[in-house]
């Protein structure tokens, strides 16, 4: 048995998919998590194509998936990342969390306490960016 770790700080911002960024709609499409006292960064990603093409049809989902697939390789480090890898943990989740006005935007920086950045991260995706009906 484990101990139970004490509640930490994290910082999180929504990820959001902006098909057409004149007319400022948006879906939800996942969560990145950065918890330093857990050396912890991560994202999470679901996109509901089904919402997406409800605001624009013509959405190019192909690159809409590829552009949000390179966040967790990111947040992970390594080769993936590219020339982002040698950056810090932190100063990843900073460059991932600027604003930006393009295809995907994340909401402004929000804080939380917990004891499992992992577990926080997924409570996360199943209040931002699930929908109700995905949830049942």
């Amino acid at each position: 048995m484990q101990p139970e770790r004490s509640p930490a700080t994290y910082d999180y911002a929504v990820i959001r998919v902006v098909p057409r960024v004149e007319r400022g709609e948006f879906v939800n499409a996942g969560v990145i998590l950065a918890c330093q006292d857990a050396s912890f960064l991560d994202a999470r990603i679901e996109l509901d194509t089904a919402r997406l093409l409800a605001l624009d049809p013509d959405a190019d989902i192909a690159t809409i998936a590829q552009h949000l697939a390179a966040i967790p390789a990111i947040c992970a480090g390594g080769k993936r990342a590219g020339p982002l890898a040698v950056l810090s943990r932190r100063e990843r989740f900073d460059w991932l969390t600027a604003p930006r006005s393009a295809l995907i935007q994340t909401s402004p920086v929000h804080t939380g306490r917990c004891a499992d950045p992992a577990g926080a991260l997924d409570a996360l995706m199943q209040k931002m960016v699930r929908t109700i009906r995905a949830a049942r």
